[in-house]
């Protein structure tokens, strides 16, 4: 850390000993370390400044700060502000935490932006459940367009919430325009305008950086108290430092309509203002709006009226028209839930007439994942019911917003409309690829195919018994129930055919005809690869890396187990990433960088395979697609005893992986830059695991699943053995080179290793290495030689037990270093070894 940190972050702290843990953990763990925490314990009753006094012992960057009494957040952030000796300036209540990378983030964007005077960011509320929702004026953060600027250039930051945490602030241009904060309650008002309105340089960042913990009881706007009056006073202060600054009299309209706009908020909510001080608040009010009054900043039509009534002091007007305006939405919910109840009572009448009519045998209708477009095993089969049986009219199941991935020659229809109903009730064949419909009454005739959605490596069905966390609420008598509907179930594998029978028993017959969703990658050319690479904005000459990480049961956000943007500066400028979010979380897993592109609204998983030149998942079923592409697969693996515990998994992925097998995001990188992860050892694994899980993926499962359950024929199209299939080769492997990741190197020389067997290791694979560069004409830079160092890929394996004695990915797979150090091997022999 530098003699002077790059960031000083102040926290104030107040009866908040139940989160101050968390948000003093989420400055001291960002990725980026170049910070001071200040901590201000604000004469706090309870354990706070225990606390932070733990935290100084254990984090030398944490400086702690204790008032005699209790001064409010403004003296206490003062306090803290004297103390700060950081180029910029972050405020965190006690309360509240930063996202993960935020400041990495902040960093770059000041970076970015030729450091401004202030950055503005966004942040999201999170409530008791946990749940983030992102700020709704995110719209006035946008980083398109000049930047720096100043407030003229964007006046709708002014809409912002007016509050200091959403802010980073230059601590010259603090100091020199000395800004301090007022005591009482709506501190930051007095704050927050005269900094936007005086900064000459103003960037902003459109990424969540703050979490805004939403408390039940305790905070401020949540607190029935008299200190509401301190608003006017605050709001004083504002149109004073104006008043002294003439140059800034242009803001005044703007600063009037926001004032009236705040003192209806705290008016209109009657949990903060004592009920006998309201008409009193209500004067003042009324006082503060002719004192203060500025025309010229129009007022949006649907506030004018709440407006003019608190201008004019009118309180009875206000709360008639607040009880009118109460009573208009409870008729409108009561009216709402009675249509409802007639449409629904209708479509269950429309589906009773439905089911009565004759079935339909030349109908069939597909869903997948609830609603969602076509894809998956039921997409593939829908193909290839309108190639192999073309009588059959096929319908497609989604939400309207999923419509346009159905092919114009599929039907499609809305869940819960007419049409749905009517092709649930007439159609001879449904297939889906999770829960049926829990209202739909299976007539004689009808088939159901459940196709699943992969191979299970997680509980599923009755195993989920015993995971309360994975299971939720799941009910497993209607879940027999529903099986009892299915004819027939598609399997991958016997592994797949062995659990499903187990954990959905029932009379239905298991199709182990292999993944129909993977047909296409047989089927694809390398001209698809390409012109997929090329729609995904993929850098050509680059190695793609997929990253789709699985959905965990135990956490309501998305795992963040990666830094993306910290694995791409490792690998070097020849790698992308890929980054798709399962669809649970509804969450993107990046936040618009160049190299790392969000897929996660991507139709079509299977062309994010094709696309990419590798896969890094962790416990996610697309291993087992991916394992049919035979490209390399890494896992990561940094949280397994948690979803083990939480979801179980019915074999050790580490006795029985892939590829290599990465425990965090350090051996990722190491696995990486090696070129472990494309090893002989890795090719050896995936191979393995392509025999036990892959037998019957050679293109036409699909089809014999067609032809089985709808033309009725036992004698199917034979597999094609693994060694027979030829699937399309990555759009790398197909240059016959994979691009080299450029690693980093130390100037001078390496360390000696205190162990014999280690150097005697480190001089074999150097010798190797060597060996190999002048067989095949590459040139490399050694470590002694200091800058980059390019790696060979002939001798990936090698450089894995490179100056580091041996990687811990190697020793997982059994490297003996006594083998490797006597014997002069050949390049290719020793490689083979690892």
């Amino acid at each position: 850390m530098s003699p002077l940190p790059r960031f000083s972050v102040i926290v104030p702290a107040y009866k908040v000993q139940a989160y101050l843990h968390d948000c003093l953990d989420s400055v001291l763990s960002q990725s980026y370390a170049d910070l001071e925490l200040i901590a201000v314990d604000d004469g706090s009753p309870d354990a706070c400044g225990a606390i932070i006094d733990e935290y100084a012992v254990r984090d030398p960057r944490v400086r702690p700060v204790h008032l005699p009494e209790n001064q409010g957040l403004g003296p206490a952030r003062n306090a803290g502000l004297s103390e700060a000796s950081g180029d910029y300036l972050l405020f965190l209540d006690g309360d509240d935490t930063l996202t993960p990378h935020a400041l990495r983030a902040v960093a770059d964007r000041l970076k970015e932006t030729g450091e401004p005077d202030v950055l503005v960011h966004d942040y999201a509320r999170v409530d008791w459940s946990g749940r983030p929702v992102r700020n709704q004026a995110a719209v006035q953060l946008t980083e398109r367009g000049p930047a720096p600027f100043s407030l003229e250039d964007r006046p709708g930051l002014l809409k912002l919430l007016t509050v200091v945490w959403n802010k980073t602030y230059r601590r010259e241009f603090v100091e020199r325009e000395g800004f301090t904060f007022p005591p009482g309650f709506y501190e930051d008002t007095p704050w927050t305008y005269p900094v936007l309105m005086t900064a000459e340089s103003i960037a902003t960042l459109d990424q969540v950086c703050v979490h805004y913990r939403q408390r039940r009881r305790g905070s401020i706007t949540r607190t029935t108290s008299r200190r509401h009056f301190d608003l006017f006073e605050q709001y004083d202060r504002v149109f004073a430092y104006v008043e002294e600054r003439p140059e800034l009299a242009r803001w005044r309209p703007v600063l009037y309509r926001r004032m009236v706009n705040h003192l209806t908020v705290v008016f209109a909510h009657r949990d903060r203002l004592p009920r006998e001080a309201r008409a009193e608040f209500l004067r003042r009010a009324r006082a503060h709006c002719r004192r203060h009054h500025s025309p010229g900043h129009p007022v949006p039509p649907r506030s004018r009226l709440r407006h003019t009534l608190v201008q004019l002091g009118l309180r009875r007007t206000f709360h008639t028209l607040q009880r009118a305006s109460a009573l208009r939405r409870r008729t409108g919910k009561a009216a709402t839930r009675l249509l409802r109840s007639l449409r629904t009572a209708a479509l269950r009448l429309h589906y009773r007439v439905q089911r009565r009519l004759p079935l339909r045998a030349d109908r069939a209708v597909f869903t997948a994942y609830d609603g969602r477009g076509h894809g998956c095993n039921p997409g593939a089969l829908e193909t290839a019911f309108r190639t192999h049986a073309p009588h059959i009219r096929t319908a497609w199941a989604a939400r309207p917003e999923h419509h346009h991935t159905i092919p114009a020659a599929t039907r499609r229809v809305t869940p819960g409309s007419t049409a749905y109903w009517t092709a649930l009730a007439r159609s001879k064949y449904v297939v889906a690829n999770a829960d049926f419909d829990a209202r739909l009454v299976k007539r004689p005739g009808q088939i159901l195919v459940q196709t699943q959605h992969g191979t299970p490596l997680k509980h599923m069905g009755l195993d989920l018994q015993e995971r309360p966390a994975a299971a939720r609420g799941t009910d497993f008598a209607e879940l027999l129930r529903g099986v009892d509907n299915w004819d027939h179930v598609v399997s991958a594998n016997r592994h797949s055919t062995l659990t499903w029978e187990r954990v959905f028993p029932g009379r239905y017959e298991t199709l182990e005809y292999g993944q129909p969703r993977n047909d296409v990658f047989q089927r694809a050319t390398s001209a698809d690869v390409a012109r997929l690479r090329e729609t995904l904005g993929v850098p050509e000459g680059t190695v793609a890396i997929l990253y789709a990480p699985t959905h965990r049961d135990h956490r309501r956000s998305p795992h963040q187990a990666l830094d993306l943007e910290r694995v791409l500066r490792s690998l070097g400028p020849r790698f992308v990433v890929l980054a798709r979010a399962h669809h649970a979380y509804g969450a993107p897993l990046t936040t618009g960088s160049t190299r790392v592109l969000d897929v996660t609204d991507h139709p079509s998983v299977e062309q994010l395979c094709l696309a990419s030149d590798a896969l890094v998942t962790d416990y996610s079923s697309i291993m087992f697609d991916y394992a049919n592409l035979d490209r390399p697969i890494v896992l990561l693996t940094d949280d397994r005893e948690a979803y083990e515990a939480a979801s179980g998994t019915y074999f050790d992925l580490r006795s029985f992986p892939p590829g290599a097998v990465a425990r965090s995001e350090d051996e990722l990188i190491d696995i990486f830059t090696t070129g472990h992860w494309r090893g002989s050892r890795s090719t050896q694994l995936r191979a393995a695991f392509r025999e036990r899980f892959c037998p019957y993926d050679d293109g036409r499962a699909a089809e014999r699943v067609v032809r089985r359950v709808v033309l009725g024929e036992t004698g199917l199209p034979p597999v094609v053995p693994l060694a027979e299939r030829h699937p399309v080769p990555s759009a790398a492997a197909a240059l016959g080179r994979f691009p080299l990741p450029t690693v980093p190197q130390q100037a001078g020389p390496p360390a000696a290793d205190p162990r014999p067997e280690a150097a005697q290791a480190a001089q074999a694979a150097q010798a190797a290495q060597a060996a190999a560069a002048r067989a095949t004409g590459t040139r490399t830079r050694t470590p002694q030689a200091g800058g980059l160092q390019a790696v060979d890929p002939q001798v990936a394996d090698l450089q894995a037990v490179g100056t580091r004695a041996v990687a811990p990915q190697a020793l997982a797979h059994g490297l003996a270093l006594q083998a490797l150090a006597p014997q002069a091997l050949a390049p290719q022999a020793l490689a083979d070894r690892v």
